[in-house]
């Protein structure tokens, strides 16, 4: 657990405090101010309950139920049957670190102090993330219209002592747990039950943790560009600063300089085409690759600047505004900005795979890669009995197939839902599912490339190569041994790949190359 303290006050939440409390379980703390928000914005919220306002999910129903009075005498009762009636979730769990995500999520979104709940609900949010206790939350069943509500209610049952946590490592009642640890579960009052489930917090915690190794990833495939363009006998031409000054997206220029930098003093790449013999330009899958990975991490910057904003919104519904004091209903728990994040997200990771999978298949095959031997077999005079590094490409492509279909954006789809009050929705779960599951296959390609590149240059000499490509090389060594005889291949791609997502590539590539 990290000793560092995260300051929750609804407002200055970074994308990366997301992480360190997701992933190195930060400890959490509300600040004083947003406490106090808290506490005025739950007086304003039973002053107008009192005085006879109609207030919607306090007086009355909620959705297509929302014309029924509510007596304050039920508010308690109303608000409980809320979280047990909408934990219907069903599927796989979702992971720790998008769960301990959603929870800090939905603590800032509380800490803005316009949910009109009681401070004690944000401060035993706030314990749970402490003592790592982890609500177990079904990944299928939101729309993502009046937010994610039935993973929200997962974890507002909890908080009540009802249904199942994670803690240490074990499965075990809610209730059970809260005894352990010294806290009372929390009896639910007007308006807590709806400011509690009413939010994107599932989408966005996925959308968080996705942008996060999205930028790490964009920057892994150039990288893995590198060293390909060193294996293959590839042309530094078109890496040329000029032509990407010439077309000036940002994305591309980094993209065109991130590879120059890991191949500087290469003796394997071409300055020029020399031989009569040569092709004058390399196949797209080199020659444009700054242009296509720039382009996603266009995608990329977009999808972290809507999530950025997410992060610190209040999206739960109704709004308890003090200069009033007014209630007001809005719409502000839709999903739509976070799903078509991890919409356009989608399609740049699936373009990342597509394009690593292209450059794969030249590497292996001996038509394509410049003298290198079929399939990258390093049994010399035993090609036919050994089949190399063949079967690589097959996983690739059935990862870029995949994401292919994955890609298609959810957002475009909408099946009303509450009786048709709530008749276009936003489907940002399932987009930022979708995304998540694309950036791991996306991973997985990158890492199939890098061994491929990894074993070609080994038949080139791994001495010629660049600066940073020689230091990637001796990092992809570490783990996977070169392939001289056939053996399982799957650990293999797996080590790579979590040394693409535990930063380890990155970590030791930036101490000599000024990645961008």
């Amino acid at each position: 657990m990290s000793d560092e303290t995260i300051i929750v006050n609804g407002s200055s939440l970074t994308i990366e405090d997301v992480v360190r409390v997701a992933r190195a379980k930060a400890r959490v703390e509300i600040s004083k101010d947003a406490l106090e928000n808290i506490e005025k914005s739950r007086l304003a919220l039973e002053r107008l309950a009192h005085d006879g306002v109609t207030i919607y999910g306090v007086t009355t129903g909620f959705g297509a139920l929302s014309e029924t009075r509510i007596t304050l005498d039920q508010a308690t009762q109303l608000q409980t049957n809320l979280i047990r009636s909408h934990a219907c979730g069903i599927g796989e769990d979702l992971p720790t670190d998008v769960v301990r995500a959603l929870m800090l999520l939905r603590l800032n979104t509380l800490a803005k102090g316009l949910s009109g709940i009681r401070p004690v609900v944000a401060l035993l949010i706030k314990d749970f993330l402490n003592e790592c206790i982890h609500p177990l939350i079904p990944s299928r069943g939101s729309v993502g219209a009046s937010g994610d509500l039935a993973p929200l209610s997962h974890m507002s049952l909890a908080l009540m002592g009802e249904g199942s946590v994670e803690f240490h490592g074990k499965t075990m009642s809610a209730m059970q747990v809260l005894k352990e640890v010294g806290r009372m579960p929390l009896s639910l009052t007007m308006k807590e039950g709806l400011a509690l489930n009413n939010g994107t917090q599932m989408s966005t915690a996925l959308a968080v943790l996705v942008v996060h190794d999205a930028e790490q990833l964009v920057k892994i495939a150039d990288v893995a560009m590198a060293s390909t363009l060193e294996a293959l006998l590839g042309s530094v031409q078109p890496l040329d600063p000029r032509i990407h000054e010439a077309r000036p997206f940002k994305g591309q220029i980094d993209s065109a300089y991130n590879i120059r930098s890991m191949i500087r003093e290469s003796r394997l790449v071409k300055e020029k085409v020399s031989a009569e013999h040569e092709p004058a330009q390399d196949a797209y899958s080199l020659r444009c690759a700054p242009q296509v990975l720039g382009a996603a991490r266009e995608a990329v910057a977009f999808a972290r600047r809507l999530v950025e904003v997410e992060i610190n919104s209040a999206t739960d519904n109704p709004l308890v505004f003090l200069d009033g004091p007014d209630v007001l209903s809005g719409g502000n728990f839709h999903g739509q900005p976070v799903g078509m994040a991890m919409d356009f997200i989608s399609i740049a990771l699936s373009m990342i795979a597509n394009l690593s999978e292209r450059r794969v298949f030249r590497l292996l095959d001996a038509d394509l890669s410049n003298g290198l031997p079929p399939f990258l077999v390093g049994a010399k005079g035993l090609e036919g009995l050994h089949s190399g590094l063949m079967a690589l490409q097959y996983t690739a492509a059935a990862l870029a197939s995949e994401n292919k279909v994955l890609a298609h954006p959810a957002t475009v789809d909408t099946i009303p839902t509450s009786g048709n009050m709530e008749d276009f929705v936003s489907m940002s779960a399932t987009a930022a599912l979708k995304a998540r599951t694309i950036l791991q296959n996306a991973q997985r390609a990158i890492a199939i490339e890098l061994i491929c590149a990894t074993q070609g240059l080994d038949f080139r000499g791994p001495d010629k190569c660049g600066k940073g490509t020689r230091l990637l090389y001796e990092k992809i060594r570490e783990k996977v041994p070169m392939l001289r005889e056939d053996r399982p291949m799957s650990s293999d791609i797996e080590a790579v790949a979590r040394m693409i997502t535990d930063g380890a590539i990155l970590e030791a590539i930036e101490s000599v190359s000024g990645l961008r």
